[in-house]
């Protein structure tokens, strides 16, 4: 008896702690929508995908660093055995532009007792010009404005990269959300049937104290007792290990992490998904939302990055052919016209097999072919998920209509052997036979409503759209 009252007295203070939880003055119910705002708002992942956009504006901005004005200044000078052999001064700038000319102007001042007479000028120096134009390789487009082009579209694509890195952190932190959920509402049930079996227990011993009944129904009744608050412990344990685990997508702002206690509940879930009516209207406009899916547009960048590279190895099959000219300038009378003071050249250069420059386009078609493949396999595979996940959800949904009736159906059942029982018309086994299946067909009842819960967030996570909805 000793051994019974050290368990009756256990029980008693985990029933006391576990209904602390549900004290109306202290609950607070964290609910789906506003969980996944706050995973969305304050977790370091999602922080962390801002940095995907601000990696794309610094890749841009180096990118157009390309065509950055640029002054420059050289100096050299020579001097031996007390001589000056030479003094060479060169500076200016340097204008780059968009469409391939290149516009130079410096001022050059030469001196020396050997200095080169190609490098003879007048002694208060010289102020030159020139313009650098490719004729044929680099005309149409050259590697700055080819990454300038590739910069601007990995902007783009960085949007779709950061809604698709969220999409994963929300549909994560959705299935820790329903695990969590379903772990409190079987918690719940299970204790219930603790308490509904400390109560028969407590019955039928003072039944048996009467002589009403046989005291060998006491020992079927602590039994009873004992297993299901082992149940009850396993399912607090659980509900714990779901809280923990949740946690991980809880942050204040400051990014300092949360912990939830005892007295955070989930919502109660309902039979049927809340939005229903939304979520259909998505999956009737599956087709189109599949095209601006982040995975598809992630591809549909690369597909035009790979163009833009795969331009620029054509262009370098061509000749290289580059044309320099240079006005020159009296720096002492800058109104004598330049007609007869001017300086030109031109390059040329084409590699004989082009080798190289064939085998780096071949490159690129490969890529682009292989590319393209991706992107079908990856359309065709989300549509077949969007599809099975949607099947999923409709079977679960139906099944929550049955199974609702069948839980309904054993809780008569229940409750009529629990009048048969009180009368004395009902054996203990009989009553518990019933009390159990109640209590299973409850727990089965929310593992069916979890699923369609989770076949929900499945299909809102294969169109893409959790991020726009949250």
């Amino acid at each position: 008896m000793k051994i019974k009252n050290k368990y009756s007295f256990i029980l008693f203070l985990s029933l006391i702690a576990l209904n602390s939880i549900g004290q109306p003055d202290t609950i607070m119910k964290l609910s789906y929508a506003n969980f996944l705002q706050l995973v969305k708002q304050n977790h370091p992942l999602a922080k962390q995908a801002d940095l995907i956009t601000k990696s794309a504006d610094a890749g841009t901005l180096l990118a157009r660093g390309g065509f950055d004005p640029k002054f420059f200044y050289e100096f050299n000078n020579k001097f031996f055995d007390s001589k000056n052999y030479y003094q060479i001064g060169n500076g200016g700038f340097k204008i780059p532009t968009w469409f391939g000319l290149e516009f130079k102007a410096g001022y050059e001042k030469n001196q020396g007792t050997y200095l080169n007479p190609e490098n003879t000028i007048p002694n208060q120096g010289l102020l030159y010009s020139q313009i650098s134009l490719p004729l044929l390789q680099g005309l149409i487009i050259d590697e700055r404005r080819a990454a300038l082009n590739q910069a601007k579209l990995f902007q783009e694509l960085s949007v779709y990269d950061k809604i698709n890195a969220i999409n994963e952190l929300l549909y994560k932190a959705g299935k820790a959300y329903w695990d969590w959920q379903l772990s409190f509402a079987n918690l719940k049930i299970n204790e219930d049937a603790v308490t509904l079996s400390q109560e028969r227990f407590d019955a039928i011993r003072k039944s048996s104290i009467l002589g009403d009944r046989p005291s060998i129904d006491t020992v079927e009744a602590v039994i009873q007792m004992k297993d299901r608050f082992i149940t009850f412990q396993q399912s607090l344990m659980d509900y714990k290990t779901k809280s923990l685990l949740l946690s991980n997508y809880l942050w204040l702002e400051n990014n300092i992490p949360i912990e939830l206690t005892n007295k955070t509940i989930p919502e109660l879930a309902i039979a049927y998904y809340e939005e229903e009516n939304k979520l259909y209207s998505r999956i009737a406009k599956m087709d189109s939302l599949i095209n601006i899916h982040p995975n598809i547009k992630m591809y549909d960048f690369k597909l035009k990055q790979l163009t833009i590279e795969k331009k620029f190895k054509q262009d370098k099959l061509k000749p290289s052919l580059n044309v320099n000219y240079n006005p020159l300038f009296n720096s002492e009378n800058l109104n004598v016209g330049y007609q007869n003071n001017y300086k030109w050249g031109m390059t040329v250069g084409f590699p004989i097999f082009l080798r190289k420059e064939r085998g780096e386009l071949q490159l690129t078609k490969i890529k682009i072919e292989n590319t393209t493949y991706e992107n079908m396999n990856k359309r065709n595979e989300l549509m077949n998920k969007i599809k099975a996940t949607v099947n999923e959800f409709n079977i679960y949904k139906n099944q929550i209509d049955v199974y609702s009736k069948n839980v309904f159906n054993y809780e008569l059942l229940w409750k009529s052997e629990r009048r048969l029982f009180d009368s004395g018309e009902s054996s203990l086994f009989m009553i518990n036979s019933r009390e159990v299946s109640y209590i299973n067909a409850q727990i089965k009842l929310n593992e069916i409503i979890n699923k369609n819960k989770k076949a929900a967030l499945d299909i809102e996570y294969s169109l893409g759209l959790l991020n726009s909805i949250y």
